[in-house]
């Protein structure tokens, strides 16, 4: 899909550099995947926190193990 967005130019290089990107596009499509993960990974940490877990220490732990 073709869009036309306007970028801060210096802020378009910083992220290049830093991400090692060469083009425009890599660094929107890694900038877009990045700012998707952080949301998703805030959401499942604000519902594990309302959970109730009735697992013990050795049981975490266990399941730590099994990883």
């Amino acid at each position: 899909m073709r869009t036309t967005i306007d970028l801060e130019e210096d802020l378009l290089h910083e992220a290049m550099k830093l991400l090692g990107a060469t083009t425009k596009r890599e660094v929107v499509r890694q900038a877009l995947h990045t700012i998707i993960a952080q949301k998703r990974q805030e959401r499942l940490r604000a519902k594990l926190g309302q959970m109730k877990l009735t697992l013990t220490r050795e049981q975490l732990d266990e399941m730590r193990r099994d990883e």
